[in-house]
């Protein structure tokens, strides 16, 4: 890839992988229109990995917290609010977890398309927009239950089809179920950590068949992306209450419908 393409798609993963707009179809869709040659495996885990670093950073003492208290559960049989947090992330994770194992092929080979994604970013965007006007918004994080960890991750599992939106699904499933919004982008968030561990680390074991690596683009996209993501979470969390997720839920019906003129005229 030429420098320009790296910048572009590393601060475009970095700004996408936290907002409700899907991450996944923005990274394919430069391909697609601008006939750009795919990124490639090693660029995808770079952008990847500069995300993580971003969500780990911006959360350190939540995080810090959590695995504490976590592990004293484990150790004293002792459970705390943080401690159930820890626990429920673990079971959200689940869901996509499977999903990835058994449909991650499926999904690889068919529905990574222009068609696919234009259906996904309206529907999915249409969805958002309902639930966040029509849900009471009155839960905080510490109030998620197992059913509603539950739900959230299962909802997470349909991110695996390109247009979704992982940010996207896990806060509308969170709104529908009653939490406000800091809450449902928080847990989002916090969700997002052990899922991109994971994809992460299934494409760094491919990543290591690779016999020639660009560690230039590498290096760049990990940073961008990372300080991308970083400023995308500290803003979002920042701005959510104020703006509400309208603006994204006009944003996906405009890039839907973008989308469905290109199909048409193609």
């Amino acid at each position: 890839m030429d420098t320009v393409q790296v910048i572009f798609l590393a601060v475009m993963q970095g700004l996408t992988e936290f907002l409700p707009i899907s991450s996944s179809a923005h990274l394919i869709l430069p391909s697609a229109i601008l006939a750009w040659e795919d990124q490639g495996l090693a660029f995808d885990v770079a952008v990847h990995v500069g995300s993580l670093i971003a969500v780990l950073f911006y959360f350190r003492q939540d995080i810090r917290l959590l695995v504490v208290r976590w592990c004293q559960s484990l150790a004293l049989g002792s459970q705390t609010p943080e401690s159930r947090l820890a626990w429920q992330i673990i079971l959200a994770t689940i869901p996509a977890g499977l999903a990835g194992l058994f449909l991650g092929d499926l999904i690889e080979h068919h529905l990574r398309s222009i068609a696919v994604i234009a259906f996904t970013t309206i529907v999915f965007g249409i969805l958002l927009g309902l639930s966040d006007k029509f849900s009471q918004r009155v839960k905080d994080l510490h109030q998620f239950t197992w059913f509603s960890a539950l739900f959230v991750g299962c909802a997470q599992a349909l991110a695996l089809i390109p247009g979704t939106s992982r940010s996207g699904i896990t806060i509308t499933a969170a709104l529908a179920l009653g939490f406000d919004r800091t809450a449902a982008a928080r847990f989002s968030f916090l969700l997002s950590i052990p899922i991109i561990v994971l994809s992460g680390g299934y494409k760094t074991v491919q990543l290591m068949q690779l016999d020639a690596v660009p560690w230039a683009d590498i290096a760049l996209g990990t940073a961008l992306s990372g300080i991308s993501a970083y400023l995308c979470i500290h803003l979002f969390l920042t701005w959510i209450n104020r703006i509400g997720m309208l603006p994204f839920v006009l944003y996906r019906l405009f890039l839907g419908a973008v989308l469905i003129a290109i199909l048409l005229t193609s």
